[in-house]
């Protein structure tokens, strides 16, 4: 074991871990692996993130009062295995008064908590005080807050207060109200979802508690996939002064292993410190699609799948979609399906055969030509006198959800539809079409930011993956002879502009017209936007980016006659 630190040092472990929702079993397992990785360590103390035990977000399961006594149980197992190593781990607590066996009622009063075990018992446990109610959070729903609790913990000589992600958020808080009880080091465990435009405000705010308390803060996050959240790690130490002196890698599992200074006075350095890793932050682009990635594996595996599979068009989504799984899963566990019918080109054709080369990925050829001719004949006299129109292009892009549905079904793979954030919010898409399967990787991408995307991922790895012919050529369905999308839709920079506006930021059309926007084509994306609400609802989930994602952050009527 590594030796002990002096006494103005407290050794943490940061266990930036990867839970599973409900897999309580496991959940267990993973932190004696990590408890024993600390104390191999010489740690003082290891912080797991916020409602390790259950897994976070629990959602509904916390209604189940067994599924709340398993959790516990879990954590009587967790303390009774630890020594002198505090070990600090979130779970789902009841109250006192009404923690009993197993019933089938719901407890009237549960806890997002954080508990301290050592030397083989519960030391204490911390009920979260602010509960979050915003974005996807709806903590409110399900947990009752606690109350100030400035309870301190010896570990090591040094006076240790517990706090949960909400609680270090808010200036005079329950940090400025631990400091002032005596506190020497603030411990935040965190179940912290992942958004591009987030950026540095996590650790900003938490350097300003730093320094409003004057005491060192560290900060432990989760990192896994969760439905349609990603959790990106990047757990840090704060000091005194608000200096980040240690930071994990974002989108990786690992213990970070911290001398946290204590009571040390500024521009001095404590004697026997251990330098610790401060990770650089990936940029903006790098860390989408590291959340794609991280998100597509964790939703893929955790859901009893091990491959996928993608139609391939030719077309930038798919292509994108389909380096994004590979990433994720390994191009063994990839196989893409080329459906040409008699609208398809020959340089779509070639397009999906050289992304599937460059990726090194199985490619299937199956023609819709016999089953669209099929459907034709089918309905031919049902349509006597009727034009060729809409019905005809669905009925090809259906063609093509019911033959990656049967591969699905024969192989046990999991379709990976390739629907980006633009078509979906003015319903570009085919319903029981293009829009089948269990995942939407780049549901909460614009299209504008799907070129991006797939120029570094090329950029990345020197070399041509995703062909430069479908990064250049117009983007088309191909379900009617020379289409292109900018026949039905306006030009993506435009649109993607207007869009950014109504759903993300939920401006209403005349105040987006007011910023400059020609009005006649506003009303026409708001009107596709709120017609095809009724669309949305049936996709699959697919990986939060942003702060106002469809699904978990943007939730309007489907019956809705406001028209702002």
């Amino acid at each position: 074991m590594a030796s002990r630190q002096p006494a103005s040092l407290l050794r943490v472990g940061l266990a930036q871990v990867n839970p599973r929702v409900g897999d309580i079993a496991a959940n267990l397992d993973m932190v004696a692996h990590y408890v024993a990785l600390a104390e191999e360590a010489g740690c003082d103390l290891v912080a797991f993130p916020e409602l390790t035990l259950s897994g976070y977000p629990p959602e509904d399961l916390v209604l189940k009062a067994g599924f709340v006594a398993d959790n516990r149980a879990a954590l009587e197992k967790v303390a009774a295995r630890t020594g002198r190593c505090a070990v600090v781990v979130g779970f789902v607590d009841v109250a006192d008064d009404e923690r009993v066996a197993q019933t089938s009622a719901r407890p009237a009063r549960l806890f997002n908590a954080a508990a301290l075990c050592r030397n083989g018992a519960i030391v204490g446990v911390y009920h979260k005080q602010l509960l979050p109610n915003y974005s996807v959070f709806d903590e409110v729903r399900y947990f009752a807050p606690g109350h100030d609790d400035n309870t301190l913990y010896d570990v090591a000589g040094v006076a240790v207060s517990l706090s949960i992600c909400e609680d270090v958020w808010v200036a005079d808080g329950p940090l400025a109200r631990q400091r002032a009880a005596g506190a020497q080091v603030a411990i935040n465990i965190n179940g912290s979802p992942f958004d591009r435009h987030k950026g540095g405000v996590r650790e900003s705010t938490v350097l300003a508690r730093a320094v409003e308390t004057g005491m060192p803060v560290a900060y432990v996050n989760q990192v896994c996939g969760q439905d349609e959240l990603v959790f990106d790690g990047g757990s840090f130490v704060a000091d005194a002064h608000g200096r980040v002196i240690a930071r994990a890698a974002q989108f990786a599992e690992e213990l970070l292993v911290v001398d946290v200074p204590v009571g040390v006075t500024r521009g001095a350095s404590p004697s026997g410190a251990a330098s610790a890793r401060i990770a650089e932050t990936l940029n903006e682009l790098d860390q989408v699609l590291a959340a794609l990635a991280l998100g597509t594996r964790d939703y893929v595996r955790k859901n009893g799948f091990t491959d996928v599979v993608i139609g391939l068009s030719g077309g930038i989504d798919s292509a994108l979609v389909a380096a994004v799984a590979v990433e994720a899963l390994g191009a063994q566990h990839v196989h893409g399906v080329s459906m040409p019918s008699r609208y398809s080109s020959e340089g779509s054709r070639t397009d999906a055969a050289d992304l599937a080369r460059n990726l090194g990925i199985e490619l299937l050829t199956v023609p819709i030509e016999p089953a669209f001719g099929a459907y034709l004949e089918m309905t031919r006299d049902a349509f006597d006198g009727r034009a060729a129109d809409l019905t005809e292009e669905n009925l090809q892009s259906r063609v093509r959800g019911t033959t990656l549905m049967a591969l699905s079904n024969k192989f046990g793979w999991m379709v990976l539809t390739t629907g980006n954030k633009s078509e979906l919010a003015v319903g570009y898409f085919t319903l029981y079409g293009d829009s089948v399967g269990g995942f939407a990787v780049i549901k909460d991408i614009f299209k504008t930011d799907v070129y991006a995307l797939a120029r570094r991922v090329n950029e990345r790895a020197r070399r041509e993956i995703i062909p430069t012919a479908t990064l250049t050529k117009p983007p088309s369905a191909e379900l009617r002879p020379d289409q292109r999308d900018d026949q039905s839709l306006p030009p993506y920079d435009v649109l993607d502009s207007v869009l950014a506006l109504y759903v993300e930021q939920d401006r209403t059309a005349a105040e987006i017209v007011a910023l400059g926007h020609d009005a006649e084509l506003v009303r026409r994306i708001v009107r596709l936007v709120d017609n095809n609400e009724y669309k949305r609802r049936q996709l699959a989930p697919g990986v939060r980016v942003t702060t106002k994602a469809f699904g978990k952050d943007r939730r309007l009527p489907i019956t809705n006659a406001y028209r702002g």
